[in-house]
């Protein structure tokens, strides 16, 4: 996802996050300053409903205007992870009675190898 708050922010003449931080507090969401820093200089890595909500109608804009889809980066993982799971079989097909399977990890959450 692409996050577009400056973006947004800036259509509303909001061109400081102190003065963005200042307009959620109006609007009864108090964040620290860390983390309007954190919303203002990058893509946060999750956010609440209820924030997301305030920033809404604070912006006066809908979600989809603060977060756009970017496919390219999900194909590009999903190519990734695939090669990845089939790299280490050197080219040999599975013969589909798990005899050959590949234990892939899952992203950001490794697996230890099965015993033997």
């Amino acid at each position: 996802m692409q996050w577009n708050l400056r973006l947004r922010a800036a259509e509303r003449g909001i061109w400081k996050s102190a003065q963005m931080r200042r307009m959620l507090a109006d609007a009864g969401l108090d964040i620290s300053a860390g983390k309007m820093s954190s919303w203002w200089a990058a893509t946060p890595p999750s956010i609440r409903l209820d924030e997301l909500d305030v920033l809404c109608s604070v912006l006066e804009c809908g979600p989809n205007d603060l977060l756009t889809p970017e496919p390219g980066k999900v194909a590009a993982r999903r190519d990734a992870t695939f090669e990845a799971a089939t790299g280490s079989l050197g080219g040999e097909s599975s013969s589909g009675d798990g005899a050959s399977r590949v234990v892939a990890p899952r992203f950001n959450k490794p697996r230890s190898t099965p015993p033997l």
